[in-house]
């Protein structure tokens, strides 16, 4: 049985993509395929989809039976009247990885100090010892597939690590938390807090005047999630008034962030340009594969966004 698979994101990523879909797809005994960018609108199975390409009328396709999106993230799509199909987020272990890697590099940079060490390169011995990690409680606001893992290599090297999610979970060396009173208890602990949560109606400006107000003086934020996670005016009168600490941000309500944006001169401030985490094609083929395997064998697809939750 013949498979058609439109390849749908930027121009450039076909280049970087097509190879590891074939070998990925060929991998799951999925040889007879039609699959790239031009593939015609009705010999369209399934789409590999990133927000930003070219689709955003899905009812284009009359025989689309789902779409798989190369992005972990979506928010921008879930609500498009037209997808009335399976929508499926990409959680692979490139994703994963990268996303634990650069939490991890974040809290120890923040936890050992590493900021005013390197600025203190002026010939002058000034001995800064930081606190072991098991007296720096850390906590993780998100509990999903990239939360729960850095939430594990948090802990495994000796951090305290509190987690709150929207529904209480049980994850093995984690103090679980969930509702208000939950997320009270997190932020009041949290020397250093992790912001991985998605963007829906219910999570943005989780971090706000109110919420700050809670956390302990000089605490760190570190936000690879999404932007809107933060209400930046709250941030940035938090930061003035020294309550908290410094804020690295990775993720931004306007991406690129605009060069007038005061994130940028901040001092209390590092901003990264959204490297976190990216989906790496070897890894995000092997997953959409799978997945189209899945689907032509009817069987449940994986990560099958809840359009209701909006993740």
């Amino acid at each position: 049985m013949s498979v058609g698979i439109l390849f749908s994101a930027p121009p450039a990523a076909w280049a970087d993509y097509e190879a590891p879909l074939r070998r990925a797809l060929a991998a799951e005994g999925l040889d007879d395929v039609e699959l790239g960018p031009d593939v015609p609108a009705d010999r369209v199975d399934y789409i590999v989809f990133a927000p930003s390409g070219p689709v955003s009328d899905f009812s284009a396709f009359p025989n689309l039976k789902a779409v798989q999106s190369l992005w972990a993230g979506v928010e921008t799509v879930v609500g498009n009247d037209t997808l009335r199909v399976p929508l499926c987020r990409m959680v692979d272990s490139g994703l994963r990885e990268g996303m634990v890697e650069w939490v991890a590099g974040q809290v120890l940079r923040h936890h050992l100090g590493l900021d005013g060490v390197l600025a203190c390169q002026d010939g002058r011995w000034k001995p800064r010892v930081p606190p072991l990690a098991r007296n720096r409680p850390v906590g993780i606001l998100g509990l999903g597939e990239l939360g729960t893992a850095c939430a594990a290599a948090l802990a495994g090297l000796g951090f305290p690590v509190m987690g709150w999610s929207r529904r209480r979970k049980e994850i093995p060396g984690i103090s679980c938390h969930a509702g208000d009173d939950g997320l009270t208890t997190v932020l009041k602990d949290a020397q250093i807090l992790v912001l991985l949560l998605p963007d829906t109606p219910d999570t943005r400006t989780i971090l706000n005047a109110d919420t700050l107000g809670r956390m302990p003086q000089g605490a760190v934020i570190v936000n690879p999630g999404r932007g809107p996670l933060i209400d930046d005016d709250a941030l940035l009168a938090a930061l003035d008034e020294g309550r908290i600490g410094h804020a690295t941000l990775d993720v931004f309500r306007t991406e690129p962030l605009p060069g007038d944006h005061p994130f940028w001169s901040h001092p209390g401030v590092t901003v990264s340009p959204h490297v976190a985490s990216a989906t790496r094609p070897d890894t995000a083929a092997e997953v959409a594969a799978r997945n189209i395997r899945r689907a032509v064998d009817g069987k449940p697809l994986l990560y099958q966004v809840d359009r209701t939750a909006g993740y």
